[in-house]
């Protein structure tokens, strides 16, 4: 189990593996709720997630928000305590596969790459759920002496990635709208410029993605750039 990292006293997030391509989970702490920032890649991603805030005496998450439909956010979902939250293109994305490939959900994912297969080594079930509330364009929700903006953004990476701020903490989570598109990971430098754009009409100090360490304003904008072709 890794350790918890901070960002702000009411912000903290569990960090990312590169072996199993596990995302950041971020966690964000209000006077009466706690949300959650992407469900993870499976069942043992949220346990260890929940292990490591109740060794750091932190309330398991109310909410978990989604910022996209990819099996290393999503597929963690099905273990959650509370309630999901999703866009709704990507509540579609999850709906659609359920629908279409009911029980044969799992070989498709674990056909689809090497990490996901490290990721259920373990023979643990790999269980595809869609989100218990979804929303369209933009959402904000009160937790508390916190308030926590979902809205959609365009972006090189998928298209119903959705970037969460708080601006009490001046924090954004990207999830993994600033990486190219899987599996190539080319940038499409009109999305990335639509999606450069968008967070720079956004105040914030702090800047989270999906696979990275926590970035200033400055880092993630001169990122954003460098990555364009």
């Amino acid at each position: 189990m890794l350790d918890l990292k901070r960002i702000t006293d009411r912000i903290c997030y569990y960090p990312f593996e590169v072996e199993r391509d596990r995302p950041v989970l971020g966690y964000i702490r209000g006077d009466r709720l706690s949300m959650a920032v992407d469900a993870g890649h499976s069942m043992e991603h949220v346990e260890e997630f929940y292990n490591a805030l109740d060794g750091a005496d932190l309330p398991r998450p109310s909410l978990t928000a989604i910022t996209h439909w990819h099996w290393d956010h999503t597929l963690g979902m099905h273990h959650i305590g509370g309630l999901s939250i999703a866009g709704k293109r990507t509540n579609a994305y999850l709906k659609g596969i359920i629908n279409g490939l009911g029980d044969k959900a799992a070989d498709y994912f674990l056909e689809l790459d090497e990490t996901i297969r490290a990721e259920y080594a373990t023979g643990q079930p790999l269980v595809v759920v869609s989100a218990d509330i979804e929303f369209e364009g933009k959402m904000e929700i009160d937790l508390g002496g916190l308030h926590v903006q979902l809205f959609s953004a365009e972006s090189p990476h998928t298209d119903d990635s959705v970037l969460i701020y708080v601006p009490e903490e001046k924090c954004l989570f990207l999830g993994d709208s600033i990486s190219g598109v899987y599996p190539t990971w080319e940038v499409d430098n009109v999305m990335m410029e639509r999606l450069i754009m968008t967070v720079e009409r956004i105040d914030f100090e702090y800047a989270l993605a999906g696979h990275w360490d926590v970035m200033t304003r400055e880092e993630l904008i001169r990122r954003l750039r460098e990555s364009m072709q």
